[in-house]
């Protein structure tokens, strides 16, 4: 299993909304960085994501499965080949792990959120998977 970190703007869909979903998933999809994208393909069902609210929230409030691989994304104009996957809610953070704290974390330093904190996309080493969910206070 591959770990992730997929980022959105709570006011363009948020935490709460991925909870209302259909089944609780939804299409990750609109994703137009090149590198970003390369991610999206890396991912394989079963894979695990943190879900980032950025913008002023700056902060993990959950997490999400692939339940879908790597597919052409519909809304891609570009005719560039974006892709989408699918991905489930599996757990809400109690207490939002914030990215004051993760940068505060020493051991986190090399974490791409701290390293390139606009890639919307990025890949989570598998300690640091394991220390943001202590951090959260869920089982990783």
């Amino acid at each position: 299993m591959k770990y992730w970190l997929v980022k959105t703007e709570p006011n363009t869909w948020s935490w709460d909304d991925q909870l209302a979903a259909t089944r609780k998933t939804t299409e990750w999809d609109g994703v137009r960085n090149h590198q970003a994208a390369n991610c999206l393909k890396d991912m394989a069902k079963g894979d695990r994501a943190f879900f980032y609210h950025s913008g002023k929230d700056k902060a993990i409030v959950g997490i999400v499965e692939v339940t879908k691989e790597s597919r052409l994304d519909p809304t891609d104009d570009t005719g560039k080949g974006f892709v989408m996957v699918d991905v489930k809610a599996v757990t809400g953070f109690d207490e939002p792990v914030t990215l004051k704290q993760i940068k505060a974390e020493p051991k986190l330093a090399e974490m791409v959120l701290v390293k390139n904190s606009r890639l919307s996309v990025q890949p989570v080493t598998a300690a640091q998977w394991k220390l943001v969910c202590k951090m959260a206070g869920v089982k990783p």
